[in-house]
């Protein structure tokens, strides 16, 4: 996961990488930005994609232009769940990646891993619905944003009492995804946020993921080699794409709509995203 993070352009001579319950990117400045990531003993796909997710985050604050005015800090959480959501899944989610990738598993983990790029790329993309949203694969994690934001959206309108919560989630659950929550520990507990007082920040993971696919369209127009890029590790012209569309402006757009049309041509259009997953997992399931 270290290795990987540096090559995709984190910068560890201006940070850190240390392990925590939850991942999370802190920066006091473009020169001292640190990214936590979480490992679970058996499984290895966790810790490198939260830590290649984490890594997007910080990618994008350590290239905002140095300065301590608000003007050249981060746009909107929407376009930095975008960029850290572009580097996990357009890029380490890809089979090109895992092209790249796979050879360096063999070499940390020996013999025992024995399998084949195509393999791994499809083991990584499994589907398969689950309690908790940050462990979600990224076909069913917009239907745990959409239970979050419909739960929180009716607190906030007077038609759900707090006491209620766990049995309006679980009910939810599924409905949405099909499990059983046998605790609210898997269920309405699993999340920091609502005890922070973040109500309303669910929603912009899913608007990250929507720019994030927005992103990669166009720059693949402007990379038609883009996978070849990816599968010979060189990441640095798409940081570069990523830092002239996005990093470098800062918060100088008063939206994150008016950036994406100034930068791409368009507002946030989510037709980007939905093709993204339909051709993807049609793809990967054989679906027609």
């Amino acid at each position: 996961a270290n290795k990987l993070v540096k090559a995709i352009g984190y910068d560890a001579d201006f940070g850190r990488i240390d392990v925590s319950t939850h991942p999370f990117t802190s920066s006091s400045s473009t020169k001292d930005v640190r990214i936590t990531s979480r490992f679970t003993d058996g499984t290895w796909r966790e810790g490198i994609i939260a830590t290649l997710h984490e890594g997007g985050h910080a990618i994008y604050e350590q290239n905002h232009p140095s300065s301590p005015y608000q003007i050249d800090s981060a746009l909107s959480l929407g376009a930095h769940e975008s960029q850290s959501l572009f580097w996990e899944r357009h890029v380490s989610l890809s089979k090109a990646f895992w092209r790249y990738a796979t050879p360096m598993m063999k070499e940390t983990f020996g013999d025992g891993f024995d399998y084949s790029p195509e393999e791994v790329y499809g083991a990584v993309n499994a589907v398969n619905p689950s309690f908790i949203r940050v462990e979600a694969d990224e076909l069913t994690y917009p239907l745990h944003v959409i239970l979050r934001y419909q739960i929180e959206s009716d607190i906030v309108a007077g038609d759900l009492n707090v006491k209620d919560i766990p049995q309006r989630w679980n009910t939810d659950m599924k409905r949405l995804l099909g499990v059983d929550v046998e605790n609210d520990a898997q269920g309405c507990l699993q999340d920091m946020h609502w005890s922070a007082l973040a109500i309303g920040y669910f929603p912009t993971y899913l608007i990250g993921a929507a720019t994030a696919a927005q992103l990669e369209h166009f720059c693949r127009a402007d990379f038609p080699n883009f996978d070849a890029l990816v599968e010979k590790g060189e990441f640095s012209p798409l940081r570069e794409w990523l830092t002239e569309k996005v990093h470098k402006h800062g918060s100088r757009y008063e939206s994150l709509d008016a950036m994406l049309e100034a930068e791409l041509g368009e507002k946030l259009n989510p037709k980007y995203f939905i093709n993204y997953l339909t051709s993807k997992y049609s793809d990967l399931y054989g679906l027609e």
